[in-house]
């Protein structure tokens, strides 16, 4: 399967039975999926979405928002939980303005779910790390 490295954006093969192995990008050796969220600009988040052939779950947030703060830790802890399986984005939608129109984030924290490149699943509001596991699972079972 192909992943897109977090550090460098190339692109490399993991044999998806090697994916809870920790493996390194083969450009700059650094892990391919470190289990913490990636700081996604639209460039990034393009190339995540429409490259990896994981699922990638974004969240959309901005600093000043309150639920966004607090959900932060519950989202890496996500990170952690979902390592190998998923891949976390946040993207800042005070930085990526653009973006954040394109897909018409009305609110935040709003958190996309891509398979494919495309978005299998959508929800608003802040969650726990349990419950976005949950949501996650379900929603990649529904899509599948």
């Amino acid at each position: 399967m192909e992943v897109v490295c977090p550090h460098c954006n190339s692109i490399n093969r993991v044999p998806p039975e090697r994916t809870g192995d920790a493996p390194v990008c083969g450009r700059c050796a650094e892990p391919l999926l470190p289990g913490v969220p990636l700081e996604l600009d639209a460039t990034r988040f393009e190339r995540q979405v429409d490259r990896s052939e994981l699922p990638v779950l974004v969240d959309f947030w901005a600093k000043w928002c309150g639920p966004c703060r607090a959900m932060a830790p519950q989202f890496e802890q996500a990170a952690r939980r979902l390592q190998g399986r998923v891949v976390l984005g946040k993207v800042d939608t005070d930085l990526e303005i653009e973006l954040s129109q394109s897909l018409r984030i009305r609110s935040i924290p709003t958190l996309m779910l891509f398979r494919g490149g495309k978005e299998v699943a959508r929800v608003s509001g802040a969650m726990s790390a349990a419950d976005l596991e949950r949501w996650v699972d379900q929603a990649l079972t529904k899509a599948a």
